[in-house]
């Protein structure tokens, strides 16, 4: 039976099927839906939202507004694995406030994202 998440992700690209891989590995997605200027990643946790790549004409200019956190409970074991992808680290060190830890980090096209520790609630 088809699924249909109460809440999508859209992440402005330039090359949607060259982010494709990187955010398929990232995630641990399928493919759902590919083309030049869109690629759908669907989840297999139901309470998961979807990825959309969603290719736009203007460069990425400033620092994104918002942002996927990838959550680990060993960012410094994740952040490796993601570097391995095609990601880089944006600074030194683990950030943390309170109990949440992470590392800000950028996708192959310089979107940031973060992997973190988590929020619990």
């Amino acid at each position: 039976m088809p699924r249909r998440a109460t809440l999508e992700l859209i992440l402005d690209c330039s090359e949607p099927e060259k982010l494709m891989v990187f955010w398929q590995e990232a995630l641990g997605y399928r493919v759902h839906y590919a083309a030049p200027s869109l690629v759908v990643l669907a989840p297999d946790d139901v309470n998961a939202s979807s990825l959309l790549l969603q290719q736009v004409p203007e460069p990425k200019a400033a620092k994104n507004r918002m942002h996927v956190d990838i959550i680990a409970p060993d960012v410094e074991v994740e952040v490796k694995r993601l570097e391995a992808l095609g990601a880089r680290r944006l600074h030194d060190g683990v950030q943390s406030y309170g109990p949440v830890h992470w590392v800000t980090m950028a996708d192959p096209e310089s979107n940031e994202f973060c992997v973190s520790t988590g929020v619990e609630w």
